[in-house]
């Protein structure tokens, strides 16, 4: 019985110390930077906004001036009054207006078709403030991603761009 006691004890001594008797083997802790290689995204292709025309029609007369003519002094000048022949514009009619003027430009881009499209002063405003909400949007999410582009790319390739 004592026998078995001891020997119990010695198992029990052998597992609870388990590799104890054997020697130690030192673990070394290393901490290095690892370099990641993130995908770039592209930077998104610049806006090209092009600015719409808009005619400002009036029926305010269009002048029609004399053609300059060389003076005794060598200088160029307009006469105060011309014959129809001798102004800028002669093929114009007399009292042509710039609604006159608009209306055959229209004519003649357009085949002969004359269609207007109007807005009010108030929603001309709102589509201009609209437009520099866009760009701001626009200018402050390319801001975002040259930032991300910045902080992910390695210092190397940062400095060649």
């Amino acid at each position: 019985m004592i026998q078995k006691s001891y020997t119990s004890l010695l198992c029990l001594a052998l597992t609870i110390s388990s590799c104890s008797l054997l020697p130690t083997k030192k673990v070394e802790i290393v901490s290095k930077p690892l370099e990641i290689d993130i995908m770039q995204p592209d930077l998104p292709r610049p806006l090209e906004l092009t600015a719409p025309q808009w005619w400002v029609v009036s029926n305010a007369r269009i002048a029609n001036p004399c053609i300059k003519r060389v003076q005794d002094d060598g200088s160029m000048k307009r006469p105060k009054s011309c014959l129809k022949e001798d102004t800028e514009n002669p093929e114009w009619p007399e009292g042509y207006t710039y609604l006159d003027q608009f209306l055959d430009e229209m004519k003649e881009q357009n085949n002969g078709e004359v269609l207007f499209v109007g807005t009010t002063i108030g929603d001309y405003k709102v589509m201009s403030e609209d437009m520099q909400e866009l760009k701001r949007y626009i200018n402050q999410l390319g801001e975002v991603v040259i930032y991300y582009r910045t902080v992910t790319a390695p210092s190397e390739k940062v400095n060649e761009k």
